[in-house]
């Protein structure tokens, strides 16, 4: 494949001025173009970023870039060599300072990794985007890009809609400023008239018959211009309302339909399936949605108090008020959707270990909430509590169990525009289980992780509660428990449908269902790319249905209820079709990979 940078370079207009916004003193774009074989062909991606261990890792690779970037300053020769030696030279000396005052600030190779490999992401966008655009669609367009072009083409009407109201507002600020001083000039008019009477009869006859002329066409303009302003309120407030409804729709896109799909990837890749993905391109959508929302919601600020400087009666009054109160929710739901768990807490969570988890707010350095940075909180919650918590019946302050360290301070990083806060050290001292249902064993109880904060936005304006739950977790004590705990945790990875009750699952699924989860967390387990065979699904088939039959086709319509995954032996053995699934994937893992990959 050609090198980005190649293709980087041959990038134009607003493509070309978006990748150079991407460079700056962090990371100077002579760097990138002068080691760029060399930048390419590291693994930037390699490296865990939220697993202080690996700053070991990204300590190396900086040292590696030091070092031919030290190379590149020795060999520049000439006059024009001369200035790109000491640019080159002063980065280096630059970066081996930040790499010797680790001590002090232990984050910073992790950062700058962050950095360079959040620059090489959009670059590689911004390529893939300039090559594809004068594709005919159908070749290269697949549906997902076709989907992103849409998004991005609404945003750019959002964009002119948004302009145009500018302008508007512009017009009838101008108009009603001038019709202010004409209705003084009017005033003036009046004055003047209150006293003729001072005068002597001749002289008063000519001025009033002047006066009362000026007077007269002064207010039938007046009364004409009054009914201009009134529809130009009108007008600008319809155009509020369309941008609002095609704002909602272009926020329910992204948060119901993108933000969903991340999420439920985050969900299968609980259970082996490929990650989730990067956030990048849907912060970059919700920052774009939090920033035409303020803009409007400015304008909406604006033509209100044109309105109260000068009442028409009419209907613009409850026209704007709803306005407000609209804006207002949209704004609600987009800061409250857009906390989000970005990195999830384990699902079979061990007492007294610790464990980790990311928090993270799309839209925190758009509306300036990182002004002053929210604490995040979290706590352990039932499904129970969990329920009564999604339907507002929950009284406050409910938990299940206590963790230690459970309170942290969102950060703002600057060269990534991100806000989050990220848990290292939470530890669940102890659990408070739940009244057991008959045959459910501790288990299959399923408790969830609350984080809660309160942002305020545009200056203390505005305040939101917002809370997120993780994905459910069982809760552990002993390392005896981790099986059957999977199991619970891979049902319900595997079978939750969208927007469900908390933890709700189907108690049975399709055979073939289950197959494809097992397969995820075959291939994961084992970390082979060769998964399970025809020939394997048949005998699992058979040893769960206690059949005889060997065709796969038999069993496509069967189902498989949670008792017999999981509850009930199999028939004369002493466990369950899952414990043995597992203690042959563990063997497998151990003993046999090479042969098992080898097929």
């Amino acid at each position: 494949t050609m090198a980005v940078w190649i293709q980087a370079q041959q990038l134009q207009g607003e493509a070309l001025r978006q990748m150079q916004a991407l460079y700056g003193q962090h990371f100077p774009i002579e760097v990138r173009h002068y080691l760029s074989q060399w930048i390419e062909g590291q693994a930037w991606d390699s490296i865990d970023l939220d697993n202080p261990q690996e700053n070991v890792k990204a300590t190396q690779l900086l040292e590696g870039l030091i070092q031919e970037l030290q190379k590149k300053a020795d060999h520049q020769v000439g006059e024009d060599g001369f200035l790109l030696k000491i640019k080159l030279g002063h980065y280096a000396t630059q970066l081996q300072a930040m790499l010797s005052l680790q001590n002090t600030y232990d984050r910073c190779p992790m950062e700058l990794v962050r950095c360079i490999r959040h620059i090489l992401y959009h670059e590689q966008r911004l390529v893939r985007e300039a090559n594809n655009s004068p594709s005919p669609s159908g070749s290269l367009v697949d549906a997902m890009s076709q989907k992103h072009l849409q998004i991005n083409q609404t945003f750019e009407e959002l964009r002119l809609i948004t302009q145009d109201s500018e302008n508007e507002l512009k017009k009838l600020q101008q108009t009603q400023e001038y019709f202010i001083i004409q209705y003084q000039e009017n005033m003036r008019l009046q004055a003047q008239f209150s006293q003729l009477s001072q005068l002597g009869p001749q002289e008063r006859m000519s001025r009033e018959t002047t006066l009362q002329q000026k007077k007269a066409s002064l207010e039938a303009w007046l009364h004409r211009e009054a009914q201009t302003l009134q529809q130009y309120r009108v007008d600008l407030a319809e155009k509020h309302q369309k941008t609002l409804q095609l704002l909602r729709k272009q926020q329910t896109t992204i948060l119901d339909d993108e933000l969903i799909q991340w999420k439920r990837r985050q969900q299968l890749a609980g259970n082996g399936g490929p990650p989730e993905g990067t956030l990048d391109v849907l912060q970059t959508w919700c920052e774009k949605l939090a920033e035409i929302i303020w803009q409007n919601r400015q304008q909406i600020r604006r033509a209100e108090h044109l309105c109260q400087q000068l009442p028409i009666p009419g209907p613009v009054e409850e026209m704007l008020s709803e306005l407000n109160g609209t804006i207002t929710d949209i704004i609600s739901a987009l800061v409250t959707s857009t906390f989000i768990i970005e990195k999830q807490p384990p699902q079979v969570l061990k007492t007294q270990t610790k464990f980790a988890a990311t928090v993270r707010l799309l839209v925190g350095g758009k509306l300036n909430v990182h002004m002053n940075p929210p604490q995040v909180k979290a706590t352990i919650i039932s499904e129970q509590q969990a329920k009564a918590l999604l339907k507002n019946e929950s009284t406050r302050n409910e938990s299940s169990g206590e963790i230690l360290n459970n309170c942290c301070v969102m950060e703002y990083h600057q060269a990534t525009g991100t806000l989050s806060a990220h848990f290292r050290n939470m530890s669940l001292k102890r659990i408070k289980r739940s009244d057991r249902r008959g045959a459910e064993s501790v288990t299959e109880e399923k408790f969830t992780i609350l984080f809660e904060s309160q942002f305020s936005v545009g200056g203390n304006e505005l305040v939101f509660q917002v809370k997120t739950l993780s994905l459910p977790v069982v809760v552990i004590v002993h390392g005896s428990q981790d099986n059957n705990a999977t199991a619970t945790v891979l049902w319900d990875n595997a079978f939750a449908e969208p927007g469900r009750v908390p933890f709700a699952v189907p108690d049975k699924v399709q055979w073939p269902q289950l197959c494809e989860a097992l397969n995820m967390k075959f291939k994961a387990e084992v970390q082979s790319s060769r998964g399970l065979t025809k020939e394997n699904l048949v005998f699992l088939a058979q040893k769960l249905f206690n059949s005889t039959s060997s065709h796969l086709e038999d069993y496509s319509s069967t189902t498989v209820s949670w008792s017999q995954f999981n509850r009930e032996n199999l028939p004369g053995r002493n466990y369950t079709f899952w414990q043995w699934f597992d203690g042959v994937m563990e063997v497998l893992k151990k003993h046999l990979k090479p042969h098992w990959n080898d097929g």
